[in-house]
């Protein structure tokens, strides 16, 4: 079966993407032949990808009519939605701006898993966000709390997280506990001085609205017209989380960030993320949001990465399962 897209040459430039790599990861998913004509894409292929193919191309060429950029992690996004048959969200997804950078770049989500956690922070008082390494948890929650503050919704911005070493000792770093624990916030400070400018964010922080601090720092305050973020928070104990979230004041918004998969916690230690995140579901005002490997939007190694992990923990725990079933024997 062949079937056709009108298209004009830049528009086919900007959708093929450089040496073809946009439309070379469609017709490899979809095993479709898709092949530039002078004034159309021609599709070829069995009638069912031929038909969601073009569906996909059909949605991309809208985003470009609005404007959008396409590229390699629209395109995943897009493929992900359409396996879902949430394809049509592909443009409220990608059009909707959550912030402005200070370079005046537009900060937006990029799949179905990013949109959910940005609109449950907005309409909630406290998130949990869960979920691998690269999937935006904490650049976007920096960006939601950067917005709210140029909106004058809060008064500061409280960035943390628990001084839990992954693998290192904080030891073996110079200076002063604030100095030790500061490489362990560099991915606070680093989207925190992308939304504000160098400048500016130097500013604030100098005059206390951004404050960027280790957990331990959190205890007997009361944290009023704020936006908080607790980042890395798989690695805080019950009675941390605890501690932490009873913080809480008039006017705030929390947002608990984690990565179940990557406890640095001593072994035999329950997870405060964990336990809160359990405990809490169904108090009006919280929300819970998983993000998975398809929300990962950082290199597409890392999202094949993080699945080869889990398909090898997942034989671990089979294989385990047998040994313990033998042994019963």
């Amino acid at each position: 079966m062949t079937e056709h897209i009108n298209l004009n040459s830049d528009k086919m430039l900007t959708l093929f993407g450089a040496y073809d790599e946009n439309i070379r990861l469609i017709s490899e998913n979809y095993g479709v032949t898709i092949i530039p004509k002078e004034s159309f894409v021609e599709i070829s292929g069995t009638q069912e990808a031929v038909y969601q193919a073009k569906e996909l191309l059909d949605k991309l060429c809208e985003l470009m009519d609005k404007g959008h950029e396409i590229n390699k992690e629209i395109i995943i996004a897009a493929i992900d939605l359409a396996s879902l048959n949430r394809l049509n969200e592909i443009v409220s997804i990608s059009t909707e701006t959550i912030a402005v950078t200070s370079k005046g770049k537009p900060v937006k989500c990029k799949t179905l898993g990013q949109k959910e956690y940005v609109n449950a922070i907005k309409n909630n008082t406290i998130v949990f966000g869960t979920g691998p390494a690269g999937t935006g948890k904490t650049y976007l929650a920096v960006a939601m709390a950067a917005a709210a503050y140029k909106k004058r919704e809060v008064e500061k911005i409280v960035l943390t997280r628990p001084a839990i070493e992954a693998g290192e000792k904080l030891g073996f770093l110079p200076g002063d506990l604030q100095t030790k624990v500061d490489p362990y916030l560099r991915p606070l400070y680093d989207a925190l001085q992308e939304m504000f400018g160098l400048d500016n964010y130097a500013k604030l922080l100098e005059r206390g609205v951004i404050e960027v601090a280790p957990l331990a720092y959190m205890r007997g305050r009361t944290l009023s017209n704020a936006f908080i973020i607790l980042d890395e928070a798989q690695n805080t104990t019950i009675l941390q989380m605890k501690m932490f979230l009873t913080r809480l004041g008039n006017q705030s918004k929390v947002v608990v960030n984690g990565d179940t998969t990557q406890t640095d916690l001593p072994f035999g230690t329950a997870s405060g993320l964990f336990h809160a995140a359990k405990i809490l579901t169904g108090i009006k005002g919280i929300a819970t949001i998983t993000l998975s490997s398809k929300d990962i939007v950082r290199n597409p190694l890392v999202r094949n990465i993080i699945s080869a992990y889990d398909n090898d923990t997942k034989k671990l725990d089979k294989t385990d399962e047998r040994d313990k079933a033998n042994r019963k024997q």
